[in-house]
């Protein structure tokens, strides 16, 4: 069926093959469906990095409230990010922000495995590196949140790894 329309030339929008979307909202859909991270079919993907946006810009205000000085924001080093470098005192930190809406998958912080930490410490070392900062103390923190029905819930777990 989707064939036979674009074989004779017509231009519609189907979401999952079967509900035919024309007009504005079905321009609108053909362009997210062209995304190169998101499918056709899949908007969780913009809600999650919605989530994730808000929970660095609550992390940010947290840590400011707590005397941290921040440097900069979504360091790209070693194909990771890192969410948030700040100074604490004299001290580095590289801060990883973990926001989730519940606990079912695990607590936030969970999420920062063995495996994440090891891409997260490379990418610390190349900032070091670029900002000459490789002879000052260092350490990684992670802002778990978690925002459920019972309300928000923050942790600042220092010297996390």
């Amino acid at each position: 069926m989707v064939k036979d329309l674009l074989a004779s030339g017509q231009r519609a929008t189907y979401l999952c093959g079967a509900v035919k979307i024309s007009g504005r909202l079905g321009a609108w859909l053909q362009w997210f469906s062209n995304l190169r991270d998101f499918g056709p079919r899949s908007f969780a993907g913009l809600d999650r990095m919605a989530l994730g946006r808000r929970g660095e810009r609550i992390a940010e205000r947290h840590l400011r409230r707590r005397g941290y000085r921040i440097l900069e924001r979504n360091f790209r080093g070693a194909g990771v990010e890192i969410d948030l470098v700040a100074m604490d005192g004299e001290t580095l930190v590289f801060v990883e922000v973990k926001t989730r809406r519940t606990a079912r998958a695990g607590m936030p912080e969970e999420a920062v495995n063995s495996h994440k930490q090891r891409h997260l410490r490379r990418a610390g070392e190349i900032y070091a590196l670029n900002h000459r900062a490789h002879g000052r103390p260092m350490r990684f923190d992670v802002v778990a949140i978690l925002e459920d029905s019972g309300g928000r819930h923050l942790e600042l777990l220092k010297d996390a790894f």
